[in-house]
Protein backbone atom coordinates (compact mmCIF):
# COMPACT_ATOMS: atom_id res chain seq x y z
CA UNK A 1 0.00 0.00 0.00
CA UNK A 2 1.69 3.33 -0.87
CA UNK A 3 2.30 6.20 1.95
CA UNK A 4 0.32 9.31 2.66
CA UNK A 5 2.87 11.05 1.59
CA UNK A 6 2.93 9.26 -2.25
CA UNK A 7 -0.98 9.21 -2.08
CA UNK A 8 -1.02 12.97 -1.51
CA UNK A 9 1.64 13.60 -4.16
CA UNK A 10 -0.24 11.57 -6.84
CA UNK A 11 -3.57 13.29 -5.89
CA UNK A 12 -1.79 16.32 -6.15
CA UNK A 13 -0.59 15.78 -9.90
CA UNK A 14 -4.20 14.40 -10.61
CA UNK A 15 -5.48 17.21 -9.84
CA UNK A 16 -2.41 19.21 -11.94
CA UNK A 17 -3.29 17.41 -14.67
CA UNK A 18 -7.49 17.74 -14.55
CA UNK A 19 -6.80 21.25 -14.01
CA UNK A 20 -4.39 21.35 -17.84
CA UNK A 21 -7.19 18.95 -19.49
CA UNK A 22 -9.76 21.07 -18.31
CA UNK A 23 -8.63 24.64 -19.39
CA UNK A 24 -8.35 23.20 -23.01
CA UNK A 25 -11.58 22.01 -22.32
CA UNK A 26 -12.98 25.66 -21.63
CA UNK A 27 -11.09 26.79 -24.97
CA UNK A 28 -12.73 24.02 -27.12
CA UNK A 29 -16.36 25.40 -25.59
CA UNK A 30 -15.76 28.30 -25.96
CA UNK A 31 -16.08 27.14 -29.83
CA UNK A 32 -18.98 25.42 -29.62
CA UNK A 33 -18.21 22.10 -28.44
CA UNK A 34 -19.99 20.41 -24.63
CA UNK A 35 -17.97 18.60 -22.54
CA UNK A 36 -18.17 15.14 -23.52
CA UNK A 37 -17.29 16.16 -27.09
CA UNK A 38 -13.89 17.58 -26.06
CA UNK A 39 -13.57 14.47 -23.70
CA UNK A 40 -14.43 12.06 -26.52
CA UNK A 41 -11.67 13.77 -28.67
CA UNK A 42 -9.50 14.01 -26.20
CA UNK A 43 -9.65 10.12 -25.76
CA UNK A 44 -8.91 9.45 -29.66
CA UNK A 45 -5.76 11.40 -29.02
CA UNK A 46 -4.68 10.02 -26.13
CA UNK A 47 -5.01 6.32 -27.31
CA UNK A 48 -2.75 7.22 -30.16
CA UNK A 49 -0.25 9.09 -28.17
CA UNK A 50 -0.05 6.08 -26.01
CA UNK A 51 0.29 3.60 -28.52
CA UNK A 52 3.20 5.93 -29.54
CA UNK A 53 4.88 5.21 -26.47
CA UNK A 54 4.48 1.90 -26.51
CA UNK A 55 5.77 1.50 -29.95
CA UNK A 56 9.23 3.35 -28.22
CA UNK A 57 9.29 -0.39 -25.99
CA UNK A 58 10.73 -3.30 -28.61
CA UNK A 59 8.81 -5.95 -26.49
CA UNK A 60 5.45 -4.41 -27.22
CA UNK A 61 6.57 -2.92 -30.95
CA UNK A 62 4.57 -6.08 -32.75
CA UNK A 63 1.87 -5.87 -31.21
CA UNK A 64 0.74 -2.13 -31.16
CA UNK A 65 2.25 -1.68 -35.13
CA UNK A 66 -0.61 -4.10 -35.90
CA UNK A 67 -3.48 -2.51 -34.52
CA UNK A 68 -2.26 1.16 -35.70
CA UNK A 69 -1.48 0.86 -39.41
CA UNK A 70 2.07 2.85 -40.43
CA UNK A 71 0.56 6.06 -41.73
CA UNK A 72 -2.62 6.63 -39.35
CA UNK A 73 -0.59 6.31 -35.92
CA UNK A 74 0.55 9.50 -33.78
CA UNK A 75 4.09 10.59 -35.74
CA UNK A 76 1.79 10.85 -38.81
CA UNK A 77 -0.67 13.19 -37.11
CA UNK A 78 2.27 15.70 -35.73
CA UNK A 79 4.27 15.58 -38.25
CA UNK A 80 1.55 17.64 -39.85
CA UNK A 81 0.69 21.38 -39.49
CA UNK A 82 -2.78 23.41 -40.25
CA UNK A 83 -5.67 22.24 -42.44
CA UNK A 84 -3.53 19.17 -43.62
CA UNK A 85 -3.71 18.26 -39.80
CA UNK A 86 -7.21 18.74 -39.66
CA UNK A 87 -8.06 16.48 -42.55
CA UNK A 88 -5.58 13.54 -41.58
CA UNK A 89 -6.83 12.92 -38.12
CA UNK A 90 -10.23 12.79 -40.19
CA UNK A 91 -8.28 9.85 -41.89
CA UNK A 92 -6.99 8.42 -38.74
CA UNK A 93 -10.76 8.32 -37.17
CA UNK A 94 -11.97 6.45 -39.76
CA UNK A 95 -10.05 3.75 -40.51
CA UNK A 96 -9.08 2.92 -37.09
CA UNK A 97 -13.23 2.74 -36.25
CA UNK A 98 -12.94 -0.54 -38.61
CA UNK A 99 -11.58 -2.58 -35.65
CA UNK A 100 -15.18 -4.41 -34.28
CA UNK A 101 -15.56 -6.11 -31.24
CA UNK A 102 -11.90 -4.72 -29.92
CA UNK A 103 -11.23 -2.11 -27.72
CA UNK A 104 -9.86 0.58 -30.37
CA UNK A 105 -12.72 -0.46 -31.91
CA UNK A 106 -14.87 0.66 -29.57
CA UNK A 107 -13.26 3.55 -28.75
CA UNK A 108 -13.08 5.09 -32.49
CA UNK A 109 -16.56 3.35 -33.44
CA UNK A 110 -18.67 6.30 -35.14
CA UNK A 111 -15.62 8.39 -34.55
CA UNK A 112 -15.94 11.90 -35.84
CA UNK A 113 -13.63 14.80 -35.57
CA UNK A 114 -15.40 18.01 -33.90
CA UNK A 115 -11.88 20.34 -33.88
CA UNK A 116 -12.93 21.56 -37.27
CA UNK A 117 -10.78 24.27 -36.47
CA UNK A 118 -7.14 23.50 -37.56
CA UNK A 119 -5.27 25.63 -35.13
CA UNK A 120 -7.00 24.68 -32.37
CA UNK A 121 -6.71 20.74 -33.30
CA UNK A 122 -2.83 22.04 -33.45
CA UNK A 123 -2.66 23.26 -30.39
CA UNK A 124 -4.14 20.13 -28.77
CA UNK A 125 -1.84 17.94 -30.24
CA UNK A 126 0.94 19.69 -29.98
CA UNK A 127 0.55 21.30 -26.77
CA UNK A 128 -0.56 19.06 -24.69
CA UNK A 129 -0.95 15.46 -25.90
CA UNK A 130 2.18 15.83 -27.42
CA UNK A 131 4.41 17.19 -23.83
CA UNK A 132 2.55 14.62 -21.45
CA UNK A 133 4.12 10.80 -21.31
CA UNK A 134 1.22 8.80 -20.92
CA UNK A 135 2.24 5.01 -20.55
CA UNK A 136 5.20 6.04 -18.18
CA UNK A 137 3.22 7.57 -15.27
CA UNK A 138 1.14 5.36 -12.66
CA UNK A 139 -2.03 3.63 -13.63
CA UNK A 140 -3.82 5.57 -11.04
CA UNK A 141 -2.30 9.05 -11.70
CA UNK A 142 -3.64 8.92 -15.50
CA UNK A 143 -6.23 6.78 -14.78
CA UNK A 144 -7.42 9.43 -11.99
CA UNK A 145 -7.08 12.05 -14.25
CA UNK A 146 -9.31 10.75 -16.86
CA UNK A 147 -12.16 10.21 -14.17
CA UNK A 148 -11.71 13.46 -13.10
CA UNK A 149 -12.05 15.06 -16.17
CA UNK A 150 -15.57 12.65 -16.36
CA UNK A 151 -16.54 13.85 -13.21
CA UNK A 152 -16.21 17.49 -14.16
CA UNK A 153 -18.07 16.68 -17.42
CA UNK A 154 -20.63 15.64 -15.50
CA UNK A 155 -21.81 18.41 -14.69
CA UNK A 156 -22.38 19.36 -17.98
CA UNK A 157 -26.12 19.36 -17.48
CA UNK A 158 -27.56 20.55 -20.59
CA UNK A 159 -25.51 17.63 -22.53
CA UNK A 160 -27.68 15.32 -19.94
CA UNK A 161 -23.81 14.05 -19.25
CA UNK A 162 -24.68 13.50 -15.48
CA UNK A 163 -26.87 10.27 -16.07
CA UNK A 164 -23.78 8.71 -17.27
CA UNK A 165 -21.88 9.21 -13.57
CA UNK A 166 -22.51 7.51 -10.38
CA UNK A 167 -20.59 9.47 -7.36
CA UNK A 168 -17.49 7.28 -6.70
CA UNK A 169 -17.74 7.92 -2.70
CA UNK A 170 -20.95 5.59 -3.37
CA UNK A 171 -19.11 2.90 -5.88
CA UNK A 172 -16.54 2.56 -3.66
CA UNK A 173 -18.85 1.84 -0.48
CA UNK A 174 -21.03 -0.67 -2.55
CA UNK A 175 -17.68 -2.27 -3.58
CA UNK A 176 -16.28 -2.14 -0.54
CA UNK A 177 -18.97 -4.41 1.74
CA UNK A 178 -19.93 -6.53 -1.69
CA UNK A 179 -16.12 -7.39 -1.59
CA UNK A 180 -14.86 -8.45 -5.15
CA UNK A 181 -12.96 -11.74 -5.32
CA UNK A 182 -10.84 -12.72 -7.58
CA UNK A 183 -13.27 -15.92 -8.67
CA UNK A 184 -16.03 -13.30 -9.94
CA UNK A 185 -17.49 -12.44 -13.02
CA UNK A 186 -18.37 -8.69 -12.44
CA UNK A 187 -20.67 -7.31 -14.65
CA UNK A 188 -22.80 -3.54 -15.11
CA UNK A 189 -25.25 -4.18 -18.18
CA UNK A 190 -25.50 -0.14 -17.95
CA UNK A 191 -21.79 0.48 -17.27
CA UNK A 192 -21.93 4.09 -18.06
CA UNK A 193 -18.30 5.67 -18.05
CA UNK A 194 -17.59 1.96 -16.06
CA UNK A 195 -17.22 3.70 -12.68
CA UNK A 196 -18.29 0.00 -10.76
CA UNK A 197 -15.98 -2.09 -13.52
CA UNK A 198 -12.80 0.07 -12.40
CA UNK A 199 -13.61 0.26 -8.74
CA UNK A 200 -14.06 -3.78 -8.35
CA UNK A 201 -10.70 -4.27 -10.54
CA UNK A 202 -8.69 -1.75 -8.05
CA UNK A 203 -10.39 -3.82 -4.82
CA UNK A 204 -9.13 -6.85 -6.81
CA UNK A 205 -5.72 -5.24 -7.42
CA UNK A 206 -5.64 -4.24 -3.81
CA UNK A 207 -6.67 -6.99 -1.67
CA UNK A 208 -6.26 -10.03 -4.01
CA UNK A 209 -2.89 -9.27 -6.09
CA UNK A 210 -0.62 -10.54 -4.06
CA UNK A 211 -2.18 -14.01 -3.87
CA UNK A 212 -2.53 -14.39 -7.39
CA UNK A 213 -0.14 -16.78 -10.34
CA UNK A 214 1.27 -15.22 -12.74
CA UNK A 215 -1.79 -16.55 -15.16
CA UNK A 216 -4.25 -15.22 -13.16
CA UNK A 217 -2.83 -11.76 -12.89
CA UNK A 218 -2.33 -11.84 -16.64
CA UNK A 219 -6.18 -12.25 -16.47
CA UNK A 220 -7.23 -9.72 -14.20
CA UNK A 221 -5.15 -7.63 -16.42
CA UNK A 222 -6.56 -8.35 -19.19
CA UNK A 223 -10.08 -7.72 -17.71
CA UNK A 224 -10.79 -11.26 -18.43
CA UNK A 225 -13.34 -11.17 -15.90
CA UNK A 226 -15.68 -7.87 -16.89
CA UNK A 227 -18.71 -7.50 -18.69
CA UNK A 228 -19.85 -4.14 -19.46
CA UNK A 229 -22.85 -3.42 -21.72
CA UNK A 230 -23.48 0.61 -22.56
CA UNK A 231 -26.73 1.70 -24.77
CA UNK A 232 -25.04 4.68 -26.43
CA UNK A 233 -21.81 4.82 -28.33
CA UNK A 234 -20.38 7.91 -27.54
CA UNK A 235 -20.58 6.39 -23.45
CA UNK A 236 -19.21 2.83 -24.39
CA UNK A 237 -15.90 5.07 -25.83
CA UNK A 238 -15.46 6.91 -22.87
CA UNK A 239 -15.54 3.91 -20.44
CA UNK A 240 -13.49 1.89 -22.58
CA UNK A 241 -10.70 4.82 -22.43
CA UNK A 242 -11.43 4.89 -18.96
CA UNK A 243 -10.43 1.38 -18.22
CA UNK A 244 -7.68 1.69 -20.53
CA UNK A 245 -6.13 4.10 -18.82
CA UNK A 246 -6.76 2.49 -15.10
CA UNK A 247 -4.73 -0.28 -16.85
CA UNK A 248 -7.61 -2.80 -17.42
CA UNK A 249 -7.71 -4.45 -21.10
CA UNK A 250 -5.30 -3.99 -23.70
CA UNK A 251 -6.51 -1.95 -26.99
CA UNK A 252 -5.84 -4.86 -29.13
CA UNK A 253 -8.25 -7.97 -26.61
CA UNK A 254 -11.43 -8.16 -27.02
CA UNK A 255 -14.00 -5.50 -25.96
CA UNK A 256 -14.68 -4.88 -22.49
CA UNK A 257 -17.59 -3.27 -23.32
CA UNK A 258 -20.40 -3.95 -25.82
CA UNK A 259 -22.69 -1.50 -27.05
CA UNK A 260 -26.37 -2.42 -27.43
CA UNK A 261 -29.58 -2.32 -25.54
CA UNK A 262 -29.10 -4.49 -22.19
CA UNK A 263 -32.82 -5.30 -22.30
CA UNK A 264 -33.46 -6.66 -25.98
CA UNK A 265 -32.72 -9.85 -24.89
CA UNK A 266 -32.06 -12.59 -22.21
CA UNK A 267 -28.43 -12.98 -20.99
CA UNK A 268 -26.73 -15.61 -23.17
CA UNK A 269 -23.40 -17.99 -22.52
CA UNK A 270 -21.77 -16.32 -19.23
CA UNK A 271 -23.74 -15.44 -16.40
CA UNK A 272 -22.31 -12.77 -13.40
CA UNK A 273 -21.39 -14.05 -9.81
CA UNK A 274 -21.50 -10.10 -9.49
CA UNK A 275 -23.85 -7.14 -10.65
CA UNK A 276 -23.10 -3.50 -10.05
CA UNK A 277 -25.12 -0.99 -11.94
CA UNK A 278 -26.82 1.98 -11.57
CA UNK A 279 -29.43 1.80 -14.61
CA UNK A 280 -30.28 5.61 -16.06
CA UNK A 281 -32.64 7.20 -14.57
CA UNK A 282 -36.54 7.56 -15.97
CA UNK A 283 -39.11 5.71 -15.94
CA UNK A 284 -41.06 6.03 -19.22
CA UNK A 285 -39.32 4.02 -22.28
CA UNK A 286 -41.15 3.67 -25.66
CA UNK A 287 -40.55 0.04 -25.15
CA UNK A 288 -42.07 -2.52 -23.52
CA UNK A 289 -40.79 -5.75 -22.25
CA UNK A 290 -42.98 -8.64 -22.64
CA UNK A 291 -42.69 -10.95 -19.55
CA UNK A 292 -44.56 -14.05 -18.61
CA UNK A 293 -48.13 -11.95 -17.76
CA UNK A 294 -48.15 -10.97 -21.51
CA UNK A 295 -50.10 -8.06 -20.77
CA UNK A 296 -48.93 -5.29 -22.92
CA UNK A 297 -50.23 -1.85 -24.47
CA UNK A 298 -49.45 -0.73 -27.77
CA UNK A 299 -46.05 0.65 -28.35
CA UNK A 300 -43.21 1.50 -30.89
CA UNK A 301 -40.99 -1.55 -29.85
CA UNK A 302 -41.52 -4.75 -27.98
CA UNK A 303 -39.15 -7.17 -26.49
CA UNK A 304 -40.18 -10.50 -25.28
CA UNK A 305 -38.64 -11.71 -22.16
CA UNK A 306 -39.64 -14.97 -21.53
CA UNK A 307 -37.21 -14.40 -18.34
CA UNK A 308 -39.43 -11.24 -16.93
CA UNK A 309 -41.96 -11.83 -14.48
CA UNK A 310 -44.03 -8.60 -15.54
CA UNK A 311 -44.70 -6.39 -18.70
CA UNK A 312 -44.03 -3.00 -18.33
CA UNK A 313 -42.17 0.23 -20.63
CA UNK A 314 -40.78 1.03 -16.49
CA UNK A 315 -37.10 0.82 -17.06
CA UNK A 316 -35.70 0.69 -13.84
CA UNK A 317 -38.03 -1.99 -13.20
CA UNK A 318 -36.92 -4.21 -16.65
CA UNK A 319 -33.11 -3.54 -15.69
CA UNK A 320 -34.16 -4.82 -12.12
CA UNK A 321 -35.70 -7.82 -13.96
CA UNK A 322 -32.58 -8.36 -16.25
CA UNK A 323 -29.97 -8.20 -13.09
CA UNK A 324 -32.04 -10.75 -11.70
CA UNK A 325 -31.43 -13.24 -14.69
CA UNK A 326 -27.90 -11.98 -15.26
CA UNK A 327 -26.89 -12.81 -11.64
CA UNK A 328 -25.73 -16.59 -11.77
CA UNK A 329 -26.84 -18.82 -9.29
CA UNK A 330 -24.69 -17.87 -6.22
CA UNK A 331 -23.95 -14.54 -7.14
CA UNK A 332 -24.77 -11.23 -5.88
CA UNK A 333 -25.99 -8.13 -7.11
CA UNK A 334 -25.95 -4.10 -5.83
CA UNK A 335 -27.69 -1.89 -8.03
CA UNK A 336 -29.00 1.80 -7.57
CA UNK A 337 -32.96 2.12 -8.14
CA UNK A 338 -35.18 5.02 -7.49
CA UNK A 339 -37.73 5.11 -4.86
CA UNK A 340 -40.70 4.11 -7.73
CA UNK A 341 -38.75 0.62 -8.20
CA UNK A 342 -39.69 0.38 -4.13
CA UNK A 343 -43.86 1.26 -4.02
CA UNK A 344 -45.38 1.21 -7.85
CA UNK A 345 -48.38 -1.22 -8.15
CA UNK A 346 -48.93 -3.57 -10.47
CA UNK A 347 -45.78 -4.54 -12.30
CA UNK A 348 -43.76 -3.74 -9.44
CA UNK A 349 -45.75 -5.52 -7.06
CA UNK A 350 -45.31 -8.62 -8.99
CA UNK A 351 -41.51 -7.87 -9.10
CA UNK A 352 -41.04 -7.47 -5.53
CA UNK A 353 -42.80 -10.60 -4.58
CA UNK A 354 -40.51 -12.61 -7.29
CA UNK A 355 -37.62 -10.73 -5.41
CA UNK A 356 -38.61 -11.50 -2.12
CA UNK A 357 -39.46 -15.24 -2.79
CA UNK A 358 -36.83 -15.98 -5.26
CA UNK A 359 -33.87 -14.05 -4.36
CA UNK A 360 -32.47 -13.16 -0.56
CA UNK A 361 -32.91 -8.78 -0.74
CA UNK A 362 -30.99 -8.27 2.54
CA UNK A 363 -29.83 -5.30 2.49
CA UNK A 364 -31.35 -1.94 1.44
CA UNK A 365 -29.42 1.76 1.29
CA UNK A 366 -31.74 4.34 1.29
CA UNK A 367 -29.60 7.25 -0.40
CA UNK A 368 -30.47 11.11 0.27
CA UNK A 369 -30.66 13.45 -2.83
CA UNK A 370 -28.40 16.41 -3.44
CA UNK A 371 -25.78 13.10 -4.55
CA UNK A 372 -27.11 12.96 -8.44
CA UNK A 373 -27.16 15.32 -11.46
CA UNK A 374 -30.00 14.37 -12.41
CA UNK A 375 -32.55 16.85 -10.03
CA UNK A 376 -35.17 15.18 -7.59
CA UNK A 377 -34.05 11.73 -7.49
CA UNK A 378 -34.64 9.86 -4.46
CA UNK A 379 -33.17 6.50 -4.77
CA UNK A 380 -31.90 3.09 -2.69
CA UNK A 381 -29.08 0.53 -3.22
CA UNK A 382 -30.99 -2.96 -3.15
CA UNK A 383 -28.00 -5.96 -2.20
CA UNK A 384 -29.69 -9.43 -3.15
CA UNK A 385 -28.30 -12.73 -3.46
CA UNK A 386 -29.20 -15.29 -6.10
CA UNK A 387 -29.49 -18.69 -4.75
CA UNK A 388 -31.45 -22.38 -5.95
CA UNK A 389 -34.80 -22.82 -5.41
CA UNK A 390 -35.49 -24.68 -1.90
CA UNK A 391 -37.33 -27.75 -1.75
CA UNK A 392 -39.12 -26.94 0.77
CA UNK A 393 -40.10 -23.81 -1.38
CA UNK A 394 -40.36 -21.27 1.37
CA UNK A 395 -39.00 -17.86 0.59
CA UNK A 396 -35.19 -17.03 0.17
CA UNK A 397 -35.63 -13.79 1.83
CA UNK A 398 -35.82 -13.84 5.59
CA UNK A 399 -35.08 -10.23 7.08
CA UNK A 400 -34.45 -7.36 4.89
CA UNK A 401 -32.19 -4.92 6.83
CA UNK A 402 -32.76 -1.20 6.00
CA UNK A 403 -30.05 1.69 6.28
CA UNK A 404 -31.95 5.10 6.37
CA UNK A 405 -28.91 7.45 5.23
CA UNK A 406 -31.62 9.99 3.97
CA UNK A 407 -33.06 11.24 6.68
CA UNK A 408 -31.19 13.88 8.46
CA UNK A 409 -28.39 14.14 5.71
CA UNK A 410 -28.01 17.56 3.73
CA UNK A 411 -25.53 17.09 0.95
CA UNK A 412 -24.95 19.22 -2.21
CA UNK A 413 -22.86 18.63 -5.31
CA UNK A 414 -20.28 21.50 -4.85
CA UNK A 415 -20.95 22.92 -1.04
CA UNK A 416 -21.04 19.65 0.75
CA UNK A 417 -20.32 16.69 -1.58
CA UNK A 418 -20.82 13.31 -1.00
CA UNK A 419 -18.00 11.46 0.65
CA UNK A 420 -16.58 7.84 1.17
CA UNK A 421 -16.12 8.82 5.13
CA UNK A 422 -19.97 9.80 4.75
CA UNK A 423 -20.67 6.20 4.47
CA UNK A 424 -18.56 4.51 6.94
CA UNK A 425 -21.48 3.65 9.32
CA UNK A 426 -23.50 1.88 6.89
CA UNK A 427 -20.57 -0.36 6.01
CA UNK A 428 -19.71 -0.64 9.31
CA UNK A 429 -23.73 -1.87 10.16
CA UNK A 430 -23.82 -3.69 7.20
CA UNK A 431 -20.90 -6.01 8.34
CA UNK A 432 -18.70 -7.10 4.73
CA UNK A 433 -17.44 -10.39 5.26
CA UNK A 434 -19.16 -10.99 8.43
CA UNK A 435 -22.22 -13.65 8.81
CA UNK A 436 -25.90 -11.00 8.42
CA UNK A 437 -26.46 -13.78 11.68
CA UNK A 438 -24.42 -10.95 13.74
CA UNK A 439 -26.22 -7.72 12.56
CA UNK A 440 -27.35 -5.29 15.29
CA UNK A 441 -30.01 -2.85 14.58
CA UNK A 442 -29.71 0.66 15.89
CA UNK A 443 -30.00 0.84 19.67
CA UNK A 444 -33.05 3.29 19.29
CA UNK A 445 -35.96 2.19 17.81
CA UNK A 446 -35.80 5.54 15.40
CA UNK A 447 -32.30 4.74 14.58
CA UNK A 448 -30.86 4.40 11.14
CA UNK A 449 -30.51 0.56 11.18
CA UNK A 450 -33.38 -1.43 11.01
CA UNK A 451 -34.58 -5.22 10.23
CA UNK A 452 -38.06 -5.96 9.15
CA UNK A 453 -39.05 -9.97 8.59
CA UNK A 454 -40.05 -11.21 5.28
CA UNK A 455 -43.54 -11.49 6.81
CA UNK A 456 -43.87 -7.88 7.79
CA UNK A 457 -43.01 -6.93 4.49
CA UNK A 458 -45.24 -9.36 2.10
CA UNK A 459 -48.10 -7.93 4.34
CA UNK A 460 -47.58 -4.34 3.58
CA UNK A 461 -50.04 -3.06 0.79
CA UNK A 462 -48.79 -3.63 -2.72
CA UNK A 463 -45.72 -4.83 -0.96
CA UNK A 464 -44.23 -1.94 -0.79
CA UNK A 465 -40.76 -1.74 0.61
CA UNK A 466 -40.43 2.29 0.96
CA UNK A 467 -40.40 2.14 4.21
CA UNK A 468 -39.33 5.37 6.63
CA UNK A 469 -39.12 5.09 10.28
CA UNK A 470 -37.25 8.63 11.31
CA UNK A 471 -37.95 12.23 11.49
CA UNK A 472 -35.69 14.81 9.92
CA UNK A 473 -34.97 16.60 12.77
CA UNK A 474 -34.02 19.81 10.66
CA UNK A 475 -37.80 19.78 9.93
CA UNK A 476 -38.76 20.48 12.71
CA UNK A 477 -35.75 22.66 14.09
CA UNK A 478 -35.15 26.35 13.43
CA UNK A 479 -32.16 26.03 14.88
CA UNK A 480 -30.80 23.09 13.06
CA UNK A 481 -27.32 24.78 12.06
CA UNK A 482 -27.92 24.31 8.58
CA UNK A 483 -26.79 27.57 5.98
CA UNK A 484 -30.11 29.07 4.83
CA UNK A 485 -28.74 28.34 0.80
CA UNK A 486 -28.39 24.47 2.18
CA UNK A 487 -32.06 24.51 3.30
CA UNK A 488 -33.01 26.33 0.35
CA UNK A 489 -31.30 23.47 -1.74
CA UNK A 490 -33.11 21.04 0.10
CA UNK A 491 -36.63 22.56 -0.29
CA UNK A 492 -36.00 22.18 -4.03
CA UNK A 493 -34.90 18.58 -4.09
CA UNK A 494 -37.74 18.04 -2.05
CA UNK A 495 -40.52 19.92 -4.99
CA UNK A 496 -37.85 18.28 -7.51
CA UNK A 497 -39.04 14.79 -5.90
CA UNK A 498 -42.45 15.85 -5.68
CA UNK A 499 -43.08 16.42 -9.55
CA UNK A 500 -41.21 13.77 -10.26
CA UNK A 501 -43.52 11.46 -8.71
CA UNK A 502 -46.99 13.71 -9.32
CA UNK A 503 -45.61 13.01 -13.35
CA UNK A 504 -45.31 9.39 -12.59
CA UNK A 505 -48.11 8.67 -11.54
CA UNK A 506 -50.05 10.67 -13.95
CA UNK A 507 -47.92 8.62 -16.80
CA UNK A 508 -49.45 5.75 -15.36
CA UNK A 509 -53.02 7.13 -15.77
CA UNK A 510 -52.46 7.59 -19.43
CA UNK A 511 -51.77 11.49 -19.55
CA UNK A 512 -49.05 12.90 -21.46
CA UNK A 513 -46.93 14.39 -19.81
CA UNK A 514 -44.17 17.66 -20.74
CA UNK A 515 -40.70 16.81 -21.68
CA UNK A 516 -39.58 19.13 -18.92
CA UNK A 517 -41.46 17.25 -16.17
CA UNK A 518 -41.50 14.27 -17.28
CA UNK A 519 -39.02 11.93 -14.53
CA UNK A 520 -36.32 10.98 -17.33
Amino acid sequence: MPSPEVKAKVTAQTHSLVAKLWNYCNVLRDNGMSTIEYVEQLSYLLFLKMVDEMVEDAWDDEVVTEIVPAGYDWKSLVSKRGVDLERHYRDILDTLGRHPGTTIGTIFAEAQNRITKPALLEKLVVELIGKEEWTVKGTDLKGDAYEGLLSKGASDTKTGAGQYFTPRALIDAMVDVVQPTPDDTIADPACGTGGFLIAAHSYLRTHHMHELDAEKRTSLQRGEHIMGNELVVGTARLAAMNMLLHGIGTSDSPSLVTVGDALAEKPSGRHASLVLANPPFGRKSAIAVIGQDGEVEKEDVQYDRDDFTATTTNKQLNFLQHIMSLTAVDGRAAVVLPDNVLFEGGAGEKIRRRLLDEFDLHTILRLPTGIFYAGGVKANVLFFDKQPPRADGKPHTAQTWIYDFRTGQHFTLKQRPLTRAHLDDFVAAYGPGEPRTARVPSESSDGPWQVFSYEELIARDKVNLDITWMKDPALGDADSGLAPEVIALEIIQELQAALVDFAAIAEALGEEVPADVAPE
